[in-house]
């Protein structure tokens, strides 16, 4: 008895590469299906046809009759075969539309299940600046979101902004920072945050514009370089602006963060 296992992509596939390594038709053999094929989803979980051909046993004839006959098995073989090719070429073909559009439709199902589940990274952010303001006793808190590109803006709101904006904004700074983290942790790009308690950038820039006028001043009236306190980068930078068309002064930073500070010297002139 002659037996051949035989793995292939379908039923149909593992059969007809068993018949051609037998060089058998489909009614000399049983077949016994050991496993079905699965396609699987974008190549994960695939799983291939395993199957078990055996070669029918057949009465001996005499040799005469055999010999007659030899040639009209031969051709019906070959043209059983030929049947059996176009068969299997046709199911592929026809079959890979559907392959393409199930697997078109698999994607698009797992997409949107994705973007169902998919925390919404500005929501998430607004929950850490609650969670921030109920462990310092703000209950009242009321928070507002502008998106523009790839800059978030959020301004908050409460009867006690003085304990998020801290000294000279350094509670708000921080929060900002711990906010861009949180932001980005589950943002599909990478975003700026600006945090604002009730328009206190505004001002604070207003406050600085006024106050480098007055230390330029100071420098030019003592003829001497004045140094402001430490403060952050941004900070420094409106006052690098402000003076920025002065020709009678120079302004630089000195120190390293976050003690860095700037100072402004009169030009000496030769």
């Amino acid at each position: 008895m002659k037996q051949l296992t035989q793995i292939g992509a379908t039923t149909q596939e593992a059969i007809s590469l068993a018949l051609q390594k037998l060089g058998k038709t489909r009614e000399q053999v049983d077949v016994e299906v050991l496993q079905e094929g699965k396609k699987g989803f974008l190549g994960f979980g695939a799983r291939s046809a395993e199957v078990r051909v055996t070669v029918k046993e057949v009465q001996v004839r005499p040799t005469t009759e055999v010999a007659a006959q030899d040639d009209t098995v031969k051709t019906e073989w070959n043209e059983q075969k030929v049947v059996e090719d176009v068969e299997i070429v046709s199911s592929q073909v026809s079959e890979q539309p559907m392959n393409i559009e199930a697997v078109q439709q698999d994607v698009k199902e797992a997409k949107k299940e994705e973007e169902d589940n998919a925390v919404n990274p500005i929501d998430e952010a607004k929950a850490y600046l609650v969670s921030i303001a109920e462990q310092l006793d703000i209950q009242d808190l009321e928070i507002e979101t502008t998106r523009e590109g790839k800059n978030v803006l959020f301004q908050l709101k409460s009867e006690k902004a003085a304990l998020l904006i801290g000294k000279r904004g350094q509670t708000l700074n921080s929060l900002q920072q711990l906010t861009q983290l949180v932001l980005n942790k589950t943002a599909k790009q990478f975003l700026m945050v600006k945090l604002d308690v009730e328009n206190y950038r505004e001002r604070r820039q207003v406050a600085l514009e006024q106050l480098a006028d007055r230390m330029a001043d100071k420098a030019l009236r003592l003829n001497q370089r004045v140094a402001f306190e430490p403060m952050q980068s941004y900070e420094r930078k409106i006052i690098h602006n402000q003076l920025a068309n002065r020709l009678d002064i120079e302004t630089y930073s000195e120190g390293t963060e976050p003690n860095r500070y700037l100072v402004i010297e009169p030009v000496k002139h030769a």
